[in-house]
């Protein structure tokens, strides 16, 4: 069963994690690109929205059993490499999916599951649930340079020294508050009903569209080829 499904409301496709706590691991990743070229398939499609099935969670990101058990293992070492380089895929999708993409998060976005939110054009989130943090600090695991690239465009520069150095949670308001939200929402069906919405004001040239966010995210996009290589060659994870 897939981990990721979508479905199209007008000219918005709504893609749903639907894992509980929608980890990234190899099945997310696979199927989230499998979703996402099908999305793309649709013609009639000129605008994204994230979101999740779980009330609780938008995604906890990295699913740290999942690597933790295959890094300890040595013959799995190319199976984590793989999947760190189909997760960089993924955002490098997002960053340059030929419409504009929308995180409607209405759970906690922690760590990796942050990242992805913050590679989306723009955020939506709920003022009454869910918390926005980077946990790396406290699970000794730094960003990768990608990984930093994307959430730097996200964030302003001052509050990501704040969080990122500190784990500390954000809620919705606050989140909007500091910009890294468009909009903050109380209680799940408001959230879903303006993601719909202003995803529904977006009717622009998909060939454009998908130009215009190559060009801006081209550095980021050469960051995750090339400066996280080294890094996913060595495995260089966590800090000790």
């Amino acid at each position: 069963m897939s981990v990721v499904s979508w479905s199209r409301q007008g000219s918005v496709a709504v893609v749903s994690f639907d894992n509980g706590e929608n980890r990234h691991n190899p099945t997310f990743v696979a199927d989230f690109l499998a979703t996402m070229a099908a999305v793309e398939a649709d013609a009639e499609v000129h605008a994204v929205v994230l979101t999740s099935s779980d009330a609780k969670n938008w995604s906890l990101g990295i699913d740290l059993a999942w690597i933790g058990a295959a890094t300890a293992d040595r013959s799995r070492h190319d199976e984590v490499r793989a999947f760190l380089r189909g997760l960089n895929e993924v955002y490098a999708r997002v960053l340059t999916f030929p419409t504009p993409v929308i995180a409607a998060i209405g759970g906690h976005a922690f760590g990796g599951g942050a990242i992805l939110a913050c590679a989306c054009d723009y955020r939506l989130m709920r003022s009454d649930r869910g918390f926005f943090c980077f946990p790396e600090v406290d699970v000794n695991i730094p960003f990768l340079p990608g990984m930093l690239a994307i959430v730097q465009r996200a964030v302003p520069a001052w509050l990501l020294d704040d969080i990122y150095l500190s784990g500390r949670r954000l809620g919705g308001q606050e989140v909007a508050e500091k910009h890294i939200a468009v909009q903050a929402c109380d209680g799940p069906e408001a959230l879903q009903a303006a993601a719909l919405a202003f995803a529904g004001t977006f009717h622009k040239s998909r060939a454009v569209m998908g130009e215009i966010k190559r060009r801006k995210h081209a550095q980021i996009l050469k960051i995750l080829i090339e400066d996280d290589a080294p890094y996913i060659q060595r495995l260089a994870l966590v800090a000790r």
